[in-house]
């Protein structure tokens, strides 16, 4: 074809909308009236897959494949295209090599692509149900939680009331615990009422005797003993009644003016390490024994059941005391 309007040489050549543009109407172009258009056109209908290019049946370039739901391509099921470099066959033909099983002598009809259990077969064909076996193994996990939680409960409260019980039955009973007053309320009232108490006039005097020209005693008709300022006076109380082996303390009640005086304690028939404090601790004046009357104590080892305490004036001691009671309390205590 030599340059300039010679018109289309081939169909594919011919724009059949030439005319619709202003250089296809300067050259000629006609809306179409069975042609393509341009004058002298070439009109060979031919079936589609006829024509020949140098020798060979030449198939029309097919379009390009849609592409279906989730990229699959809109194409027969197990249809394939051919191998780069396969001869093009007429359109409509199947490839023998590549032909569809159900094309086949004996081919069976294509089955549904199998679907996995749980999926759902709706709108979108994959999308997958709810796991119920995985909420299911959830909610058994949660019980199973709870439950061992609350039997943890249970044995720890079944322990801490065992263990209550078991404090309540070895503790000592009380007022409040048994709800009516008891000898045995405290050990200091278990002392006080177990244990026993004397005045002067429970004493066994040796130089010794009783009065009450002076007030502030408190033993029976307020006598006291006096005349213990002498060497070798004494006054001994046989005490019955002592529930076990041990140290108790012995208190004194006494009056005494100006100057601390001490005399000795024997106790069973041995005296005990030291003196007998008897101090002027209320601070009373020379021969003012109204206002003297105070209290000592000491502790002593007694013996279980019966015992003699002895207060006596020997040899270097200072005797000039009012004696007016003697008490017990077990164990070491200052009042």
């Amino acid at each position: 074809m030599t340059p300039g309007n010679n018109g289309a040489s081939t169909p594919e050549d011919d724009d059949p909308f030439g005319y619709l543009y202003a250089d296809g109407q300067a050259n000629g172009a006609q809306p179409p009236s069975g042609g393509y258009g341009y004058p002298g056109s070439v009109n060979r209908v031919r079936p589609v897959g006829t024509r020949q290019y140098g020798g060979q049946s030449a198939a029309p370039q097919a379009a390009p494949q849609q592409q279906g739901a989730y990229g699959r391509p809109n194409a027969p099921y197990g249809a394939q295209t051919p191998p780069h470099g396969a001869q093009n066959q007429p359109y409509g033909a199947q490839n023998p090599h590549y032909a569809a099983p159900e094309t086949l002598p004996g081919g069976g009809a294509p089955t549904a692509p199998h679907q996995q259990p749980g999926h759902g077969g709706g709108r979108g064909g994959g999308r997958r149900g709810p796991n119920t076996k995985g909420l299911l193994i959830g909610a058994i996990a949660v019980v199973a939680a709870v439950v061992i939680g609350i039997g943890v409960a249970m044995t720890s409260s079944g322990s801490d009331d065992d263990k209550s019980e078991d404090q309540a039955g070895g503790a000592t009973p009380t007022q409040s615990q048994t709800g009516e007053s008891s000898p045995s309320a405290s050990s200091s009232a278990q002392d006080d009422a177990e244990l026993p108490t004397t005045d002067a006039a429970g004493l066994q005097l040796s130089g010794a005797a009783t009065a009450s020209d002076v007030e502030g005693a408190e033993s029976e008709g307020g006598t006291y003993v006096t005349g213990l300022n002498q060497t070798g006076a004494s006054a001994t109380w046989t005490v019955d009644g002592i529930p076990k082996d041990g140290v108790y303390t012995l208190f004194a009640r006494y009056s005494t003016a100006d100057a601390d005086q001490s005399m000795t304690l024997t106790i069973n028939g041995k005296a005990f390490g030291s003196k007998l404090n008897l101090g002027n601790f209320a601070g009373a004046k020379d021969g003012d024994y109204t206002k003297g009357w105070t209290q000592t104590y000491a502790y002593p080892s007694l013996n279980k059941g019966t015992n003699t305490i002895s207060v006596s004036c020997q040899d270097g001691d200072k005797c000039d005391i009012l004696l007016d009671q003697l008490w017990l309390k077990e164990g070491q205590v200052k009042s």
